[in-house]
């Protein structure tokens, strides 16, 4: 059922879910929420399943009217929502009426990506699997590319016989993610280590990085200290996967991130851990980050203790 038409876009503003990952042994871009996180937390609040396909908003947000009456919920980076001109909380769920407008104003200081869930989930065509957006490919999401006014975007049917009894629920506040923190990324050495000298891995991690005006979705190009190869940057091609740190021949990282390649031929340093993707995909040009090395067992930990976190807010129903 159509639920809101897109009267300004914003920037950036695509559906997605949690991506395609069963289609990358074909080569295919697995996609999906850069903050997967956030979207999955948007989801449980507007009473969905984790996977299903939201709004992603990025630095400016959309302004949107309702065409009939529905539940929503915000979730990751603050840019500002105001539902008819009264700000509304993100990590919350909320009721709208047919001809209510939401709208945002500029990323702030925490986070640059927001998600806007609908009861029922954002109804496109499955393509491969998955409702995410690929832009680069023009596939998935709505007729394969961003959202642009005049667009009339659809919700399924929410799994609650009432939906109204969502209205009002939030993320308890020792479960929100904290995007204003300074911290390092932590990653995984590897898989190319032996392409670098010590003082490269430590130069790595011993300032910080600025990220470029060059980034996307693809990946993020990052500015700070070079890091010199001991036999030159290239290699046969190999798997690539969300969060590899690539290092090209001018010496400066990329981090790859939601909309990647499968493969690549640059020397990688490293991998971003799962669970620090989130924070880095909240990070927007300009933004300074550092890295920070840890081992195999303790990400597994780290993902292990989300994981729990939230199966501990289902059980509870938020």
């Amino acid at each position: 059922m159509e639920l809101l038409e897109v009267i300004r876009p914003g920037m950036l503003t695509t559906v997605q879910d949690l991506g395609r990952a069963d289609y990358q042994v074909y080569g295919i871009s697995a996609g999906g929420a850069m903050d997967a996180l956030s979207l999955r937390l948007a989801n449980m609040l507007a009473g969905n399943k984790e996977d299903d396909a939201a709004l992603e908003v990025t630095l400016t947000g959309p302004e949107l009217k309702f065409v009939r009456d529905g539940i929503i919920a915000i979730a990751g980076g603050d840019l500002c929502p105001e539902l008819n001109g009264k700000k509304v909380s993100v990590w919350r769920t909320f009721r709208v009426a047919k001809g209510d407008i939401l709208n945002f104003k500029q990323a702030q200081d925490g986070g640059c990506r927001a998600y806007i869930a609908a009861a029922g989930g954002i109804d496109v065509p499955l393509v491969m699997g998955s409702r995410s957006t690929f832009i680069r490919g023009s596939y998935g999401g709505f007729h394969g590319r961003a959202l642009k006014a005049g667009d009339v975007i659809s919700a399924g049917i929410s799994r609650h016989s009432d939906p109204g009894c969502l209205t009002g629920r939030s993320l308890p506040p020792d479960f929100k993610p904290d995007f204003r923190e300074e911290r390092p990324v932590r990653f995984i050495l590897g898989p190319q280590a032996d392409a670098f000298t010590e003082d490269t891995i430590q130069a790595f991690t011993s300032s910080g990085y600025t990220i470029s005006n060059q980034s996307d979705r693809m990946g993020y190009r990052l500015e700070g200290n070079v890091l010199a190869h001991i036999n030159g940057p290239d290699i046969i091609s190999d798997y690539i996967t969300v969060g590899s740190i690539q290092i090209p021949g001018d010496g400066q990282p990329i981090v790859l991130m939601a909309d990647c390649q499968m493969t690549g031929g640059y020397t990688k340093i490293g991998v971003v851990i799962s669970t620090d993707l989130p924070y880095l995909a909240q990070k927007k040009p300009g933004d300074t980050v550092r890295f920070e090395q840890i081992g195999i067992d303790q990400a597994h930990r780290l993902w292990k203790q989300q994981e729990q976190r939230l199966s501990l807010l289902k059980i509870n129903n938020l």
